[in-house]
């Protein structure tokens, strides 16, 4: 069901069985999957592929003229975010990918380059600036700022009000003005991995790596001759890292 005030460009593709709400605009580059809803006064611009079932909240805007975005199934966009809608006449925008099953809370602004994994939360009023990457099940408390070029890793959870000047390894807690590593995310940890062998090795691997400072040398050490899969993908994050 399309709403009759919505403005339809020439080229756009939408399902059968999406549903648009009043005063929309759609561009004519946009493509949208069955099972989407859109709520009222959203503007879709530039190259932007929506998958399956996705639900966007009134006054959001994606896109403009020369942006390419991708929008994963089963993400929800809350109202008033903007993704790549920041325009810069001096430089080519790049690509904005986020995966699918991630919660966009309300206004949210992400920027151009920015990749989001999947089973992320981006909560109220969080800025990502250019280039950031979020892997999955990233949680990014209210009202925080990533700063641009920097990755945080999969499972971070960065509290509230928080300003990331670089990047987060995987499965920390972070929090702070600039933020620093805390600690590690046990809960989560406990959330996502049956085996308690596993966050034992991360938890001591962790105290190795991070403890008074970040020892990148033996970080690399590690990854190269540790057999768990997790302390691998850890130690790798932060010997590569720009902490």
């Amino acid at each position: 069901m399309i709403h009759k005030s919505v403005i339809i460009e020439d080229g756009a593709k939408i399902a059968e069985n999406v549903i648009i709400g009043p005063f929309c605009h759609i561009g004519k580059d946009v493509t949208i999957g069955s099972g989407c809803q859109l709520e009222s006064n959203i503007i879709l611009k530039g190259k932007l592929t929506i998958e399956e079932d996705v639900r966007i909240f009134s006054f959001t805007t994606i896109g403009h003229e020369d942006s390419e975005i991708e929008i994963g199934y089963k993400t929800h966009i809350r109202e008033f975010v903007q993704i790549g809608t920041q325009e810069d006449e001096n430089e080519i925008p790049k690509k904005i990918i986020v995966g699918a099953n991630n919660f966009i809370m309300g206004y949210v602004q992400i920027l151009s380059g920015v990749e989001l994994g999947e089973f992320c939360i981006i909560t109220n009023a969080v800025r990502l600036y250019e280039n950031v990457k979020c892997e999955e099940r990233v949680i990014v408390g209210g009202l925080s700022t990533i700063e641009a070029n920097n990755t945080l890793g999969t499972g971070v959870m960065i509290g509230g009000a928080s300003y990331v000047s670089h990047d987060m390894p995987p499965f920390t807690l972070v929090e702070g003005n600039k933020a620093t590593v805390k600690g590690l995310n046990v809960i989560g940890l406990r959330r996502r991995l049956e085996n308690k062998d596993d966050i034992e090795d991360i938890k001591a691997i962790f105290k190795k790596i991070l403890g008074d400072s970040v020892n990148k040398e033996l970080a690399a050490q590690i990854a190269q001759t540790h057999e768990n899969e997790y302390v691998k993908r850890f130690a790798l994050f932060v010997a590569n890292s720009n902490m």
